[in-house]
């Protein structure tokens, strides 16, 4: 009795976690990605993957794919970065960058967090009008406020956290299975769709905003905190075993989400493709046109699906803020406050009554300037031994991260020349 008090009490975090049995002992090292996983399932993902189904049917499948790949590359590096330096992203840009430099990627960096708040109050605003009708300002109020319950779980510890948004995004999971067996899709299209094609000029500006929107910049910073803060490890040893874990992580939780990416594909393609009722323009058009050609209880669970994705994503958008706010500067926020000072700018454009799904382009557009910013700082750091010790990338890994990062800036850069010039 003596002895197992003893030998508990010497026990590593992770040896202490490994102890509660195999299952439980593997399970403990998952959550972060999946909280990470949410920001590429917002409402902004919505209108993006319904609108390349419906005007392409299923042409952009490959598209979908490969912008699923290189979300999984990105977020395992951030999730090592966190867990080699027991730092944030935003902390190693205020220890490693010179102050002015630091002070310019902040402030970008909140601009970041409140597009991301921008888009996911109004998708979840527009789901609240969709199920019961409620106007859009007082339904992005009630998006807003509920978050801080989600929030509030992070007082209990990380766990409590991490599982209710796996839970949120498993609802997402299952309401669009079910659409999706629902809606006729056609196997053997879909397999055809892997083939990598492209079909005119308006086809190659859809696949580049798939794949220009696949680095969320708030998510990087997210994901490098969230590994930092869980499970320390005593020794080189633990730290490839966590990042086993965290890997595997990676792997569930982004494989689930672009599951939801491709199922929201295929879906406006079985239902829209050939001038199916409805269309895909909006949110508004989508639910309305689910509900003409597959029926009622497809729309519904479309509506319920935008709801959890924006209730789930303005609660990480949130986090966020804080995360940057206190890496960048050292300074912590009252969360009323931080709240506050993201969603502002989301219930002002409801205020005014601007159309939500334009909004929701506008934010993209937004959240396009902040990737450089987040993207090239991860691939430079976790390329080096003296910070990344035993988990430092392997030179292929490099190779990879940074075609990705050139690839996902330089459609990005696209993207705003194409806005800008139009």
């Amino acid at each position: 009795m003596v002895t197992n008090e003893l030998t508990t009490s010497r026990a590593t975090p992770l040896q202490a976690a490994r102890a509660r049995g195999r299952v439980r002992g593997r399970l403990i090292l998952l959550g972060p990605a999946f909280v990470a996983a949410v920001a590429y399932v917002d409402p902004g993902n919505f209108a993006t993957n319904s609108a390349a189904g419906a005007r392409y049917g299923y042409l952009l499948v490959w598209v979908v794919v490969v912008a699923n790949l290189m979300a999984m590359l990105v977020q395992t590096l951030t999730a090592k970065l966190g867990l080699a330096t027991g730092r944030s992203l935003p902390e190693l840009c205020r220890e490693r960058l010179p102050r002015p430099v630091n002070r310019m990627m902040w402030v970008q960096a909140e601009l970041v967090a409140m597009a991301t708040d921008l888009a996911e109050v109004i998708g979840g605003a527009v789901a609240l009008y969709l199920l019961f009708g409620i106007p859009l300002l007082p339904g992005g109020i009630i998006i807003g406020t509920a978050a801080f319950a989600v929030l509030a779980l992070r007082s209990r510890g990380y766990r409590a956290f991490e599982v209710v948004i796996a839970v949120l995004l498993g609802v997402i999971v299952l309401a669009f299975a079910a659409n999706l067996l629902a809606s006729g899709s056609d196997p053997a299209s879909a397999m055809a769709g892997l083939v990598p094609r492209l079909q005119g000029t308006d086809s190659v500006l859809l696949a580049a905003g798939i794949l220009g929107a696949t680095v969320m910049p708030h998510v990087i910073y997210v994901h490098s905190a969230l590994t930092r803060d869980r499970i320390p490890a005593a020794d080189d040893t633990e730290r490839r075993i966590l990042f086993r874990g965290q890997r595997a992580d990676v792997l569930l939780a982004l494989s689930a989400a672009g599951a939801v990416n491709l199922a929201m594909l295929l879906i406006a393609a079985a239902s829209f493709r050939g001038g199916g009722p409805g269309g895909a323009d909006s949110l508004e058009g989508v639910h309305a046109g689910l509900g003409q050609t597959i029926g009622t209880a497809a729309a519904f669970g479309f509506a319920v699906a935008l709801l959890v994705s924006g209730l789930a994503s303005t609660s990480v958008g949130t986090y966020a803020g804080e995360v940057i706010m206190q890496g960048f500067l050292r300074r912590r926020v009252p969360l009323l406050l931080r709240r506050l000072v993201t969603l502002l700018p989301a219930l002002a454009v409801l205020a005014i009554g601007l159309d939500p799904t334009r909004a929701l382009v506008l934010s993209q557009v937004i959240l396009s300037f902040g990737i450089p910013f987040a993207l090239i700082p991860v691939v430079a750091f976790t390329r080096r031994r003296d910070l990344m010790g035993n988990l430092v990338n392997h030179p292929l890994t490099t190779a990879a991260a940074s075609l990705v990062a050139v690839l996902v800036v330089a459609l990005n850069a696209f993207l705003l020349w194409q806005v800008v010039a139009g």
